[in-house]
Formats: structure tokens, sequence, C-alpha cells
């Protein structure tokens, strides 16, 4: 028997002979967290730009407008739209939509000049956008591999909280959190961003249904 055994022999031993008191966890979280509107997007709006994101407020009749400007103002010409993307939001653009497909190589969604997304959910107290795999939304490449997200939130689908968001995700979908462009720091603490995703995240926040 080596030193090694010996000591963790001694372990278990100590172990066996421990007592052992039923373990619960408690999960008695608050989900019952609101705010009105115009606080809630107000939050929101402050937590996103901390992050380094890029925000937009319209109406939904508003949105193919603001979602020309936006792309106008990025420069874009070539934009990546998932299949199941209301193709109205796109009618007052002029530059070259492309429908992502399952089946199409990530490695090439590099190539675009931004793609632009729908969203499940989100959490105006940290800021976070959540997209779910759903039809508006695409493969999470597709969102990951762009250097430019253009993402569209709907006021009504921000919760107050975390609790509140979670409570309304579903489980078995492919989550993403999206919280501000991809970024990282060094050792140095120099932030770099788009090292694991966007390097530009644009959110259209749609302030009524």
């Amino acid at each position: 028997m080596t030193a090694r055994d010996t000591v963790l022999g001694r372990v278990r031993d100590a172990l066996a002979l421990a007592p052992r008191p039923p373990v619960t966890v408690e999960r008695d979280y608050r989900r019952d967290r609101t705010l009105p509107d115009d606080e809630r997007l107000a939050l929101f709006t402050d937590r996103l730009l901390d992050y380094k994101a890029r925000v937009r407020t319209c109406t939904a009749g508003e949105t193919a407008a603001t979602l020309a400007d936006v792309l106008d103002g990025l420069g874009a010409r070539r934009v990546g739209r998932p299949a199941g993307l209301d193709r109205t939001w796109l009618d007052g653009w002029d530059g070259t939509v492309e429908e992502d497909r399952a089946d199409a190589p990530a490695p090439g969604l590099e190539t675009l000049d931004a793609v632009v997304t729908a969203s499940a959910a989100s959490c105006a107290e940290t800021g976070t956008i959540v997209l779910d795999g759903s039809d508006d939304q695409g493969r999470r490449a597709l969102s990951l591999v762009p250097d430019v997200h253009v993402c569209v939130v709907d006021l009504s689908s921000v919760t107050a909280g975390v609790p509140e968001l979670l409570a309304g995700l579903v489980p078995d979908r492919p989550t993403t959190l999206i919280s501000g462009p991809s970024a990282t720091s060094d050792i140095e603490l120099e932030r770099v961003e788009g090292v694991h995703g966007p390097r530009t995240l644009v959110v259209v926040i749609r302030t009524d249904a």
C-alpha cells in the first residue's frame, strides 16, 4: 500500500463515520417582480449601453424603416436572416438578403456583413438577450459567426429580473444568452471584442407589439 492509498483510505473512513444531514437547496426565488414599461425600457437600455451595444427604439410599424436605417448606417450590403424571420422587416432595405440554410457551412457565414434575427426573451436587470433557436432566430452559428448582429427585441418579452426570465424559457431548446458584443480581456485587462462572436451588437427594441 502506498502513502496515497493510506491517506485516501483514512479520508473514506472519516467520511463513513461522519453524520450526513439531509441536503436541501432552497429555490424559493421571487418570480413575480414587475416594472412599468418605461422603467423596463430605461433599465434594459442602460445595461445594453453599458455592455457597448448599440440601441435603437421603434414601434412595430417602424420596424422595416428602422432596420433599413441601421443596416445603411453600418454600411452593410449582404445580410443573412433566419428562414422564419418576418420578411417584411427587411422590405425597406435595398441590399442583398440571404436566407440561412441548416446545411450551409458555418464558416461561410463570416462573409456576411451582418445578420438580423428576432429574440425569444430578455432581462432588463442584466441587459441579457435570449435566443432559443426558433425559426425567427435561426441556428446558433448564424448569430455567432457574422461580425455584426442586429437583434430585434419586443419590449413585451423583456422581464424585470433573471428568475422571471428563466421561468419563461423552454429548458430543452438550444439557448444562447447575449449580453453585449462578444468581448474578453487579456492578462492586462485590455478589452478585446469579437473573439467569440459578433464584434458589433445592435439591439432594436420595439416598444409595442
